[in-house]
């Protein structure tokens, strides 16, 4: 296995283990949103947090398969990849 796939591999499996957690997480928030007011002003981020990382994953998991089977768009993948993770920071990243 080469060392972008295992790179690759490691960004998917750490971006899909973070959006099952925020998963949860918005499941808690969805549920217990009726009992505690403060909850409901903090969905909206935490969806915006859940949808970001979800696209990390989908995209790192389609760069992910290029890589390993050699595909021709295999590098378009990648640069998807890295442009989310761009955004990612962007989003993060203190104003």
């Amino acid at each position: 296995m080469s060392p972008l796939a295992v790179l690759t591999g490691i960004i998917f499996g750490s971006a899909v283990t973070i959006v099952i957690g925020l998963a949860m997480v918005v499941t808690v928030f969805l549920a217990m949103s009726g009992e505690q007011p403060g909850l409901a002003r903090e969905t909206g981020p935490l969806l915006r947090s859940f949808l970001l990382f979800l696209a990390l994953a989908f995209v790192s998991g389609y760069a992910f398969v290029g890589v390993l089977r050699q595909r021709r768009w295999r590098w378009l993948a990648q640069g998807g990849t890295w442009a989310t993770i761009a955004a990612l920071a962007a989003y993060y990243w203190p104003a």
